[in-house]
């Protein structure tokens, strides 16, 4: 596998240094439940050599990378988070099913569906920032939107993550898929240390009346 944290601290677009509070919006993970159904049965696999697990208060589904908070004003912030609240008013809560995880080039990885729902979230954010601040931050992604969440990014020490061990291994874990809602968006400051992402949380859009 690759190093995660490697190739976004250094792709030619919109590169996320180690440190850098960026502003992001995530569909997050509501009860201790729905993480742990989320992440529960794979937790050993998660802590294989060469990845990095997310732990359960971390699991989210990324809708929009934006740019560098300090690169924003607290007007502006407030302006999108306004913008995105008036779009989403009244289109109700986003259920999304979560396939087995998948062991990918850079992260162990359970995709959602179906994806219509969280691509209309990922242009409303997009547009909303957009009107806001213009073109100043290269957004991310910037197309083929889908919704996915990590339970371990490969690492540091990404080569010894062996593909074809940890796909052995998912072959014996006997868990489906997972169904889970979300009520709310959440707009967060985020950074990352090279081994694991966290944020501060700063506006909480609901999705339902």
């Amino acid at each position: 596998m690759k190093d995660f944290f490697e190739q976004v601290e250094n792709r030619a677009i919109a590169p996320w240094p180690a440190g850098r509070r960026d502003l992001h919006w995530h569909l997050l993970p509501e009860t201790v439940a729905d993480r742990e159904a989320l992440a529960g049965p794979y937790r050993e696999l998660a802590r294989q050599p060469g990845l990095e697990p997310v732990d359960d208060e971390w699991l989210h589904v990324t809708v929009l990378h934006c740019g560098p908070h300090q690169d924003a004003t607290a007007g502006e912030i407030q302006e999108i988070a306004t913008r995105v609240r008036e779009a989403v008013a009244g289109g109700g809560p986003v259920e999304l099913t979560f396939a087995r995880p998948q062991v990918g080039s850079v992260a162990l990885e359970r995709a959602a569906r179906p994806g219509v729902a969280t691509r209309r979230l990922w242009d409303v954010t997009r547009t909303a920032t957009t009107e806001v601040v213009g073109e100043r931050w290269p957004l991310q992604p910037a197309a083929a939107y889908y919704p996915h969440v990590s339970l371990a990014y490969a690492g540091s020490q990404a080569s010894l993550a062996d593909r074809g061990v940890l796909k052995q291994l998912l072959s014996d874990i006997d868990a489906g898929e997972v169904t889970l809602v979300f009520s709310s968006l959440s707009l967060v400051s985020q950074w990352h240390d090279g081994r694991r992402i966290v944020w501060d949380s700063l506006v909480t859009v609901p999705l339902v009346e």
